[in-house]
């Protein structure tokens, strides 16, 4: 578990992330994370441009395809 600490930066908000975290996730200074919600909490991973594309993609089919889902949930 990693204790994350929020601090000011440029009248907005910022976390500390411990070098031990950056190496597990394989990120540096200017690399860009995605927060993402799961079960229980949030996940932080590296950002992905085609793991993005691929959400936006699935998130318009569940909108526009709502109704079908949920008979098919049942």
């Amino acid at each position: 578990m990693y204790q994350l600490k929020i601090i000011a930066v440029d009248g907005s908000a910022g976390v500390v992330l411990p070098a031990s975290l950056l190496e597990k996730l394989g990120v540096g200074e200017g690399d860009v994370l995605c927060l993402t919600e799961a079960p229980g909490g949030f996940r932080i991973t590296p950002y992905s441009r085609d793991f993005a594309e691929t959400m936006e993609v699935a998130e318009q089919v569940m909108r526009e395809e709502r109704d079908t889902l949920r008979k098919l949930a049942k």
